[in-house]
């Protein structure tokens, strides 16, 4: 396994970068082709795809990049469940042995597959779908593991249209996102050599929103290497506070737009910002 660049390339300090984007090989509406594209036409100096639970499109991605000479870093971002709340970890750098961090990625991929499935026939038993249709369930389970609940809920939308806000049903029927412990996740990273961070720690629709006091609990618990410090949603104070600890307690800084949409596209983020992380992929920033 090859970067798509040389190790120790230079990049200026004031140069482009966005560390966390997503395409149709997860739950993206950009083709890698497209992105990628986007980096080399708009001047970005590197960036990285960070397809949820997907380390297996790193040879296709990295030899897109390699054909239009653009160095993208290898990464991803992982579903993770900490205390009962999800929390995406972002992973870069383990593109010398993604075997251990693949593992989880099929083991994700597996359990979606067997809840779609058994959410599935619950749905067609209780009336909610009008027959069982194998070509409905094959396009469900033919797809990404963050893709397939949210397809789920649109079938069960389509023809139940009076339940749309009525997420019982779907519950009682085993409805969820799948997960790996946070813990297994970040080890498993470690092992392949690479570095995980918290991603966007300040949002709050559904993941676990990261104070001082919840950083200090889950560092004490999880050997997590960095933060998301520059993100969109992040209000002015959320940012200060988790650069203002990443300089406490020495964790890399990363920066991302979590773009997944021509409409809503990468941002250009300073280099200078994520030099530590940058360099420790072999990326020096002057």
């Amino acid at each position: 396994m090859t970067r798509s660049y040389d190790s120790g390339i230079t990049i200026a300090a004031h140069a482009s970068v966005d560390l966390q984007t997503h395409t149709q090989l997860s739950d993206g509406a950009w083709t890698p082709e497209a992105l990628l594209d986007h980096f080399v036409q708009s001047g970005f100096a590197t960036a990285a795809i960070t397809d949820h639970d997907r380390a297996d499109t790193l040879d296709v991605i990295q030899q897109m990049a390699r054909e239009r000479a653009f160095p993208l870093l290898v990464a991803a971002e992982m579903t993770t469940r900490w205390r009962n709340s999800i929390v995406d970890i972002l992973c870069f750098g383990f593109e010398n042995n993604p075997g251990p961090l693949q593992a989880l990625c099929d083991a994700i991929l597996q359990a979606q597959t067997d809840t779609s499935r058994r959410v599935y026939h619950h749905l067609v038993q209780g009336g909610y779908l009008p027959r069982s249709d194998e070509s409905d369930l094959a396009s469900i389970v033919a797809a990404t593991t963050c893709r397939q609940p949210h397809l789920l809920f649109d079938l069960f939308v389509a023809h139940n249209p009076g339940l749309e806000n009525d997420f019982e049903v779907m519950k009682a029927a085993g409805y969820q996102l799948c997960t790996n412990p946070t813990d297994a996740v970040v080890e498993a990273v470690h092992r392949c050599g690479g570095v995980a961070l918290i991603a966007h720690p300040g949002r709050t629709d559904g993941y676990a929103t990261f104070d001082a006091d919840l950083l200090d609990q889950f560092r004490a618990e999880i050997p997590i290497d960095g933060i998301e410090v520059y993100y969109p949603r992040h209000t002015p104070e959320q940012t200060a506070l988790y650069q203002a600890y990443a300089d406490q307690v020495g964790w890399f800084v990363s920066s991302g737009s979590d773009s997944h949409r021509p409409d809503q596209p990468p941002v250009k983020y300073r280099a200078e910002l994520s030099r530590r992380l940058l360099e420790r992929l072999d990326i020096r920033v002057m």
